[in-house]
C-alpha cells in the first residue's frame, strides 16, 4: 500500500478531532480479514470516517443479487474490488442467509447503510455474529433519520425486531410499507420526486431493496447488539447522515 494513503490518513486524524477515534478503530483492523454485507462502501474507504479497508489485509463482499441499484452488475467469484490493488471474493446472497460461511471464520463484519434494508436485522445480526470470531468486530453503520427522507417515521422499537425476529419474518414481509410511503419527505430525497414513483419503488422492494424496512437510533443499535451477545466498543454519530457502532463479540 502506499506510502501516501497512510500519510492521508495521518493528516486526517490530526486535522478531524471527530475522526481519531475512528481512525485509532480503523487501525485495529491491521492485518485482519473481513466481509461487508453490501458494499464496497465510501465511509470504510481512504478518506472516509472509518477507513477500514487501508489496514484490512482482505475484505469479502455479498450483495443480495447479482444486479443492484447501488453497485450495478456483479459476478460471483474473485471480483470484490473494495480498494486499490485489495480483491476480496464476492458472494451473492442474503445479508440474513449465510450458511454457507463457516462458524467464527472472520475477524470482522462490515456493514454500512444496509441493514435497514433487511426485514429481520436481528436474524442477519445472530448470523453474521456466527461468523465472526470471538473477539471479532462488528463495524455498523446506519442512517441518521434527522437527516433523511424518515425524518417524519418514528423509531423502530427493539421489542418490534424481537417479534420479527421470532416469527422469522421473510425479505418479502411488506409491514412497512404504508408507512414508507405516507411518510416519505421528497425534499431530502435526491432520486424520487413523487409518490407515485415511490409507491412503484416500493412494491418491487423484493427486486431493489430500496425500502428502509426500519428506523435506528444510537441506542437501538446498541440494545439489539447487547442482546445478541455484543460488546459496545463506540458510537457516534458522522455527517452527513451516519449512525456508527463499532461492536465485539463476547466469549
Amino acid at each position: 500500500m502506499a506510502l501516501t494513503d497512510y500519510l492521508i490518513t495521518g493528516l486526517s486524524y490530526l486535522i478531524r478531532k471527530n475522526k481519531r477515534k475512528l481512525i485509532k478503530e480503523a487501525i485495529s483492523f491491521n492485518h485482519q480479514t473481513g466481509i461487508e454485507i453490501g458494499g464496497p462502501s465510501d465511509l470504510f474507504k481512504l478518506k472516509g470516517q472509518l477507513p477500514i479497508y487501508l489496514f484490512a489485509s482482505r475484505v469479502d463482499g455479498v450483495n443480495f443479487s447479482s444486479s443492484t441499484i447501488w453497485e450495478g452488475q456483479l459476478k460471483e467469484g474473485e471480483y470484490y474490488q473494495y480498494y486499490v490493488n485489495k480483491i476480496g471474493h464476492q458472494y451473492i446472497a442474503e445479508a440474513s442467509e449465510l450458511d454457507f460461511v463457516s462458524d467464527d471464520q472472520y475477524d470482522f463484519v462490515l456493514s454500512c447503510h444496509s441493514l435497514e434494508h433487511v426485514a429481520n436485522p436481528l436474524k442477519a445480526i445472530m448470523g453474521w455474529k456466527r461468523i465472526i470470531k470471538t473477539g471479532g468486530k462488528l463495524a455498523l453503520v446506519l442512517p441518521d433519520k434527522e437527516y433523511t427522507f424518515d425524518i417524519k417515521r418514528p423509531y423502530t422499537q427493539f421489542e418490534h425486531l424481537l417479534d420479527d425476529y421470532q416469527r422469522n419474518t421473510p425479505e418479502t414481509d411488506n409491514t412497512h410499507f404504508e408507512e414508507v410511503i405516507d411518510l416519505h419527505d421528497f425534499t431530502r430525497d435526491g432520486f424520487l420526486q413523487s409518490k407515485v414513483d415511490l409507491e412503484k419503488r416500493t412494491m418491487l422492494n423484493l427486486e431493489n431493496r430500496a425500502v428502509h424496512h426500519h428506523v435506528f437510533s444510537l441506542k437501538l443499535v446498541a440494545e439489539m447488539l447487547e442482546w445478541a451477545g455484543f460488546e459496545i466498543i463506540w458510537q457516534q454519530t458522522a455527517a452527513p447522515h451516519h449512525l456508527i457502532t463499532i461492536a465485539r463479540k463476547k466469549a
